[in-house]
């Protein structure tokens, strides 16, 4: 896949337009081919843990018959959360790499620190800020629509 992140935007432009908050994700393999995509679907699912990234996990380990997403990379339009970065940790993802950070629910860079942990089993290369500013617009938009 030529360009995952922007993938990953029109996943979250697409959740928008549903409704959702704006947060888009897709998992590559190491050739950087593209094995699932997905954008929020909390409100759709009723279902808080309906995030972009485990969304995109599972379609992208059951695209490859396997638990584990070794040598693979989790694009995502935010900072993941506390969860999301435990389940990429569960997934054994190579890398995260997110667009627009998080200071109040991030779980990487914010809060939790996730990785940071001498208790975090695997602990993925981290990228943050590629493609900030259109995913944080996007989020902004999205909020000030609902206020």
């Amino acid at each position: 896949m030529s360009n995952p992140m922007e993938a990953a935007l029109e996943e979250a432009r697409a959740a928008a337009a549903r409704g959702e908050v704006p947060v888009g994700a897709v998992v590559t393999d190491a050739a950087g081919r593209l094995l699932a995509r997905a954008g929020n679907e909390v409100e759709a699912r009723r279902d808080p843990s309906a995030h972009a990234e485990i969304l995109a996990m599972r379609a992208a380990a059951a695209a490859l018959g396997d638990k584990h997403l070794s040598g693979c990379t989790l694009h995502v339009t935010l900072e993941p959360c506390a969860m999301c970065a435990q389940a990429a940790s569960l997934f054994r993802v190579a890398r995260v790499v997110f667009a627009a950070y998080d200071p109040k629910g991030g779980g990487v860079e914010h809060g939790a620190r996730v990785f940071s942990h001498p208790t975090c089993h695997h602990a993925p290369e981290v990228v943050g800020g590629l493609r900030e500013g259109e995913a944080a617009a996007l989020l902004r938009g999205f909020f000030a629509g609902k206020r």
